[in-house]
């Protein structure tokens, strides 16, 4: 696994910890939950490809709680594996080394999420 023990955990302890921010920065976090809602509504790119886009930021930027919250959506989307590899391709060509080395934690999370431990 990677430095994070378990993305699934990462991503509850993140979500208790913004609770503060959901009370007393409300309308900040609802503008951002509108954003959200706004940037991944489906149109002329879907749900999922939207997602795998987050997902390569996420990497090129090294957020570990982006990682596990994008792995979780897009195992919700049915990403596949290869799909998911390939994205990753794409976010080290525009990331370089840092990239690469973040690629195997998305990795990691995206597994997690599948359910499937197993490395190739």
């Amino acid at each position: 696994m990677s430095a994070i023990d378990s993305y699934a955990e990462l991503t509850r302890r993140v979500s208790k910890n913004l609770t503060p921010l959901r009370t007393h920065n409300a309308d900040v976090m609802q503008g951002f939950g509108a954003l959200s809602k706004a940037a991944l509504a489906p149109g002329v790119l879907d749900e999922k490809t939207k997602e795998l886009i987050a997902m390569a930021i996420g990497v090129a930027s090294r957020c570990d709680a982006c990682l596990g919250f994008h792995a979780k959506a897009l195992v919700r989307l049915g990403a596949t594996p290869e799909e998911f590899r390939e994205m990753l391709g794409v976010a080290v060509y525009m990331g370089g080394g840092p990239s690469l080395m973040y690629a195997a934690n998305a990795m990691a999370a995206f597994e997690e999420f599948s359910g499937d431990a197993r490395r190739d």
